[in-house]
C-alpha cells in the first residue's frame, strides 16, 4: 500500500476502529498488497468487509476452517485481495477479545460470535421476571472474553413504580459486581443518552435472548431503523430470532455496534476466571476459609457459609456459583486430557475418603 492508500484506511475505517496498533499488525500484509478492512457480516462462507475501497463482498475459504474458534467472524480485522472475481480474505489479525460460547452440540466444541469487542451489552427485558442466573451465565462468558459487561435492562418504561424499578436494578447490581446496570426504555428515550455515552468509544456487542429488545436498543442507538423488529409472546415474553445474523454498525456518535440473534443457550467455554469475577465476592470470602480446599458445605471455619448464616450472601448465589463451575469443569474437561486425568484422580481420592469414613463411623457404632 501506498502512503496515500494507507492515509485513505485510516480516514475511512477509523470510524469502524482501526488505530495506529492495528495499522502496525497490517504491515506485513500492505508490503502483499492486501487491503485492510473490518468483518461486519458473516454469511455461509462469505463475509461483508468494509474497506477503504467501500463494503466487499469476500470469501474465507483461505481461512483455516477446521477449528471453529479460528473461523473469521463479526468484528474481525481481515487482509483481502484488492481484486479478483471472488475475492478472499487472506487472514485475519490476531484478536484483541473474543466472545465464544459452547455449542449445543455433544462434541462440546467452541463458538465465536464477535471479536474485538471493548463492551459486552447484556440486554435484560424487564417485560418478565428477572433470571438472575441466566445474567450470572452471560457475565460469566463476557468477562471471560476480555470485554467489559454492561447490563442493560430493556423496556423500563413497563415498570411504572419507580421504587420497583430501583429494587430491580439493585438486585440485578447485587448479581453483577464491578458492572454497570442500567435500565433503559427505547421506545421512551430514558438512559439512552448514558448508554451511547458508554458505546462511543470502541466496540460493543449486544447479547441477550430473543425479545430482550436487542434490535429495537439497535436502532435507537444508530438513530434509525436498521434492524427489523417483532413483538414478544405475551405469554413468555420471548421473541423469534429477528436478527439472524451478527452485523456490525458504526454509530453516530463514535463506536461501533454489534447486534447478535437472540441465544437460547448459552454454554459456558472455558470460562473458569470470568465466573470467578461474577462471583468474586464468594472467591474473597473463600480466601478466610480455614481450609485452602473448602466445599463450602459443612467444614468449619468456613467463611462463606459464615456470610450466608449471616445474611450477608445469598444461598442462591452460592448454587449458582458451585453449577457454573461445575458446568465450565466439564467443558474445560472435555477438551484437557491432562485436567480430565486430574479430576479422575480428585474422584478417587475423595471416594476412598468417604469409604474411609463410612468405615469409621460403622466401626464406632459397633
Amino acid at each position: 500500500m501506498t502512503s496515500t492508500s494507507v492515509f485513505s484506511a485510516f480516514s475511512a475505517l477509523a470510524p469502524y476502529g482501526w488505530d495506529d496498533a492495528w495499522a502496525d499488525a497490517f504491515t506485513p500484509y500492505a508490503a502483499e498488497g492486501l487491503l485492510p478492512g473490518r468483518v461486519v457480516r458473516v454469511d455461509r462462507g462469505q463475509c461483508d468487509v468494509v474497506t477503504a475501497d467501500g463494503t466487499l463482498r469476500a470469501d474465507t475459504a483461505f481461512v483455516t476452517p477446521h477449528d471453529p474458534l479460528r473461523v473469521v467472524c463479526t468484528g474481525d480485522w481481515v487482509a483481502v485481495e484488492p481484486d479478483g472475481n471472488p475475492r478472499y480474505v487472506r487472514t485475519y489479525l490476531p484478536r484483541r477479545t473474543a466472545f465464544v460460547r459452547s455449542t449445543s452440540s455433544k462434541r462440546s466444541e467452541g463458538q465465536i460470535l464477535a471479536a474485538n469487542v471493548d463492551h459486552a451489552i447484556v440486554a435484560v427485558s424487564l417485560a418478565v421476571e428477572l433470571d438472575l442466573a441466566r445474567i450470572e451465565r452471560f457475565l460469566a462468558l463476557a468477562w471471560e472474553s476480555g470485554a467489559q459487561p454492561v447490563v442493560v435492562l430493556t423496556k423500563a418504561d413497563l415498570v411504572t413504580d419507580p421504587a420497583t424499578l430501583a429494587y430491580l436494578v439493585q438486585d440485578v447490581e447485587t448479581t453483577a459486581p464491578g458492572v454497570q446496570v442500567l435500565p433503559v426504555s427505547a421506545a421512551y428515550g430514558d438512559g439512552l443518552d448514558v448508554l451511547a455515552a458508554v458505546v462511543c468509544g470502541g466496540t460493543s456487542v449486544l447479547l441477550g435472548q430473543s425479545g430482550a429488545g436487542k434490535s429495537t436498543l439497535a436502532n435507537a442507538l444508530v438513530g434509525e431503523d436498521v434492524m427489523d423488529v417483532q413483538a414478544a409472546r405475551d405469554v413468555d415474553g420471548k421473541g423469534r430470532h429477528t436478527t439472524t445474523t451478527r452485523n456490525l454498525l458504526a454509530l453516530p456518535g463514535g463506536g461501533v455496534l454489534i447486534d447478535t440473534p437472540g441465544l437460547r443457550g448459552v454454554g459456558l467455554w472455558d470460562a473458569g476466571s470470568g465466573v470467578g469475577q461474577v462471583f468474586s465476592e464468594i472467591e474473597e470470602l473463600a480466601q478466610d476459609c480455614r481450609f485452602h480446599d473448602c466445599a463450602h458445605e459443612s467444614e468449619p471455619g468456613c467463611a462463606v457459609r459464615a456470610a450466608i448464616d449471616s445474611g450477608d450472601l445469598p444461598e442462591r448465589r452460592l448454587e449458582s456459583y458451585r453449577k457454573l463451575m461445575r458446568e465450565n469443569q466439564r467443558i474445560v474437561a472435555k477438551t484437557d486430557a491432562r485436567l480430565r486425568s486430574e479430576i479422575r484422580r480428585e474422584w478417587k481420592r475423595k471416594g476412598a475418603e468417604g469409604r474411609a469414613a463410612m468405615e469409621a463411623k460403622r466401626g464406632r457404632l459397633r
